[in-house]
């Protein structure tokens, strides 16, 4: 016999074993027993009125040995108890009370009937030996690694507002499981911001939410795959993460050679089996330079001739110092070039919301994947976001960290010129980090000694491709060594002595 029994916390009744609830029994009477928290219990094998209580002590005493039952933990009158089960009153106080003479329970006026908190039994010495668990990994006391934006100034205030006001104004069937393209209230303010921010040509029924770009990228690459494309060109110096996601879907990532104007998008020609490519043309990661505009328009002409498709990623592309945002690919080919954007450097990673904005053929084959099971958003969030952008607070904030990022950069630049004019810093026209050039064979020992001091650092080479052909230097390095500085990482605090720790690990001129 199985029972479940509800702990009544609305019922303020101190109990004690065998003595009157100290309460109004008809008032108690009318509280329902379906309120509080559920507890399974197991009283198989009660049989008779001794054998019920047996059991119901037994369960009990293993619901507290096994830690179902924590110390401290209120149960419930034992009239309540009775209710739920289904037993008589004495059963259930002849239970608590032996428990209680056990010492698994205390009962006090005025306190009810509680777990005892008893001293944990030391633990036992294995009897063999066992492999040390690994070492809990040490927080750097300054990082300047690349991929995340400020998280320490996150609109919280304004973020809250919007999530009332979303909450507030949310259909009953928002919170039901919706469509797989997300919901059509964040999809409708994604395509006005991004056709007014970033030059994207964008239906709202052609926008597909996600939980971040990664997910975005394994669907992309599932479905081109399900298409029977085989290889994706991608830049040769890049994320390691989204190479593996592309390999894991079954696609063979191709490098492209960068140059000082971008990819090399010519070589996509002479390869028979590259049928899409991944690119960051408006601030090449992790080089930081732009796509030429003559090889926008060669890959987008590529695509056109070949039905290839290239994959945009706009990872912060709102994010430019020295002029207007370089508009996005996507508007000079909709129907070859899939859009994709993120909120993780605009707002935070922790938001967990990318879109994709598809052309027409590829549309039903990624819902098609996405469907059966990797919703994984939060329709309150898509909400939220939804209305953090049709308030104008998105821009805002945008604009905010502009400001804030380019003063850091500024104070970057300044610093490395008076106290480290040989390093040459490239890369920051646009984005959240800048490339220091190093000399020749420096690259790895300056990154293990930024590990000495506690500060996070990553060298350029982390980023090249293991397939890259082997010749000229990644751009903005002469000697192929450098280092990637993320001026956005670090809170406001923070900045003045990362910066400084950077300054005491550069190798000193030549």
């Amino acid at each position: 016999m199985e029972r479940t029994w509800a702990i009544d916390d609305a019922v303020r009744a101190a109990v004690a074993v065998g003595a009157p609830v100290p309460v109004d029994t008809d008032a108690a009477a009318d509280v329902p027993a379906v309120l509080g928290a559920d507890l399974h219990l197991d009283l198989a094998g009660g049989a008779g009125a001794r054998g019920v209580r047996a059991a119901l002590t037994r369960s009990l005493r293993e619901a507290v040995r096994s830690g179902r039952l924590a110390p401290g933990t209120r149960l419930p009158p034992s009239r309540s108890l009775a209710a739920d089960l289904g037993l008589a009153r004495n059963t259930v106080a002849d239970a608590y009370g032996e428990l209680v003479a056990e010492g698994w329970l205390t009962a006090r006026q005025g306190s009810g009937t509680r777990v005892a908190r008893r001293t944990a039994p030391a633990p036992r010495r294995p009897a063999a030996r066992r492999a040390a668990p690994p070492p809990t990994p040490v927080r750097p006391l300054h990082d300047l690694r690349p991929g995340a934006a400020d998280v320490s100034v996150f609109p919280r205030a304004a973020w809250l507002t919007a999530v009332r006001r979303a909450l507030a104004a949310a259909p009953h069937e928002a919170f039901g499981y919706g469509d797989g393209r997300g919901r059509p209230e964040l999809r409708t303010a994604l395509a006005g911001y991004l056709a007014r921010a970033r030059g994207v040509r964008a239906d709202p029924e052609r926008i597909v939410v996600c939980a971040g770009f990664t997910q975005g990228l394994a669907l992309l690459g599932r479905a081109l795959r399900r298409r029977g494309v085989r290889e994706m060109g991608v830049e040769s110096h890049g994320l390691w993460v989204h190479h593996g996601i592309v390999a894991d879907t079954g696609l063979r990532p191709r490098p492209m050679t960068l140059d000082h104007s971008g990819a090399v998008v010519a070589e996509l020609d002479a390869w028979r089996d590259v049928g899409a490519a991944l690119l960051t043309p408006a601030h090449q990661f992790p080089t930081g330079v732009a796509l030429h505009p003559d090889r926008r328009a060669a890959v987008v002409a590529w695509a056109a001739r070949t039905g290839g498709v290239v994959v945009e990623d706009d990872y912060d592309g709102e994010f430019r110092y020295d002029r207007q945002p370089v508009g996005a690919l996507q508007g000079l080919a909709p129907e070859h070039v899939v859009y994709c954007g993120t909120a993780s450097k605009a707002l935070a990673p922790g938001v967990r919301l990318a879109w994709l904005v598809l052309p027409d053929h590829l549309l039903g084959d990624v819902l098609e994947l996405k469907r059966p099971g990797e919703y994984g958003l939060s329709a309150l969030d898509q909400l939220a976001l939804a209305e953090f952008i049709e308030t104008g607070a998105y821009d805002r904030h945008v604009r905010s960290m502009r400001l804030r990022y380019r003063r850091r950069r500024d104070q970057l630049v300044s610093a490395l010129a008076e106290h480290a004019p040989h390093v040459r810093v490239t890369g920051i026209a646009a984005g959240l980090h800048a490339v220091l050039e190093l000399p020749q064979g420096t690259e790895r020992t300056t990154v293990q000694a930024a590990a000495w001091q506690s500060l996070a650092l990553e060298g350029l080479g982390r980023f090249r491709h293991p397939a890259a052909p082997a010749g000229a230097p990644a751009p903005g390095t002469s000697t192929g060594d450098g280092l990637l500085v993320a001026y956005g990482t670090p809170p406001e605090h923070a900045f003045s002595g990362a910066l400084e720790a950077l300054l005491s690990v550069l190798p000193p001129a030549e």
